[in-house]
């Protein structure tokens, strides 16, 4: 019995403790409309779950309850489970960014869609769908169009930094509607890469693991939190956050050390331990007077399984991010 009533205390705990995180996630984004904080995440037409306090939350109905009518046509026989979303408010709405992609294959795209709101129970609650923002094909691309993050620069304009394996991870200018991109591959900047043994063939990932780029204006720095290593492998993950910084967005950004992230460079945020088997995909955020990093780890005492992380963020007297478990 004293077993019993100490395990129901500890399942009790859980639940309440926000570092415990009750909530089984992948790529987590978030953002604030009014009091009220929404998450999205990869799932089933975009899982979405909304908090006031960002410790309790409420599981909502997905984004899409079909596969966007694009998809087929990108990856044959998709079943809606879409990736890595971006959460964002410009010009009046809210712009998500999203990835149909099919495992461990450059057969990708980036989709976005709009909404005035949030709110699913406000009357302009509607989103709207605008296709194809970028697309990657096996054979043709050393790249992989999937976990976008959009990001504005000191003029306003906005850039997209997206990438998964091959190459490393990208950095282009969208348009004025930011529903396609302004330029060229031409145009293009590789913020992150790492080395790659080139004579794998080009429709391999390949071994340069690097991936989930997310750009956070800090003290006239942009910061590059990157996800080093395997994901989504239970308790075979090896996921790690690293970070660099640059005074110009396009970069070079670099490490605590100097090292250069386009040649492998980054400095160890947080990695897993014996408790969470890895730890990644992290977005980067202010709200009211702290920066709060949110990202998922998978869980040792459940099998791998993914959960919810939200750290606040200390910076050292460099300025660089300090993230622990305590």
């Amino acid at each position: 019995m004293k077993q019993y009533i100490l395990g129901m205390i500890w399942v009790v705990l859980t639940f309440f403790n926000a570092n415990a995180q009750t909530i089984s996630v992948h790529d987590p984004v978030m953002i604030k409309e009014g009091d009220t904080f929404y998450l999205f995440c990869t799932g089933r037409g975009i899982a979405v779950w909304s908090s006031k306090d960002m410790e309790n939350w409420e599981r909502r109905e997905s984004v899409f309850a079909e596969a966007p009518t694009w998809a087929n046509d990108v990856v044959p026989d998709f079943r809606n489970h879409i990736w890595a979303p971006d959460i964002s408010f410009h010009n009046g709405q809210y712009y998500l960014y999203y990835s149909v992609s099919s495992f461990a294959k450059n057969t990708s795209a980036i989709g976005v869609a709009t909404t005035k709101t949030l709110d699913p129970d406000a009357s302009d609650f509607k989103w709207e769908d605008h296709g194809i923002v970028i697309e990657s094909v096996p054979g043709r691309d050393m790249w992989n169009a999937i976990d976008p993050n959009i990001i504005a620069d000191e003029q306003g304009d906005r850039w997209m930094t997206f990438g998964s394996f091959w190459e490393g991870l990208k950095l282009v200018k969208l348009s004025e509607d930011m529903l396609s991109m302004k330029n060229g591959p031409e145009d293009w900047y590789t913020l992150v890469r790492r080395q790659r043994t080139f004579e794998m063939d080009e429709r391999d990932p390949g071994d340069a693991a690097a991936e989930a780029p997310f750009i956070f204006k800090k003290n006239g720095y942009y910061y590059l939190f990157v996800s080093f290593d395997l994901c989504c492998r239970g308790e075979k993950s090896t996921y790690k956050m690293v970070v660099g910084r640059s005074k110009d967005i396009k970069g070079p950004y670099l490490d605590k050390e100097g090292r250069s992230m386009y040649n492998g460079g980054g400095s160890l945020l947080l990695e897993g331990n014996d408790n969470w088997y890895g730890v990644g995909h992290n977005s980067t955020y202010t709200f009211g007077d702290k920066d709060y990093l949110v990202f998922h780890g998978y869980d040792a005492k459940e099998n791998g399984r993914p959960r919810l992380f939200i750290k606040s963020i200390s910076w050292d007297d460099e300025g660089w991010p300090k993230v622990s478990f305590d």
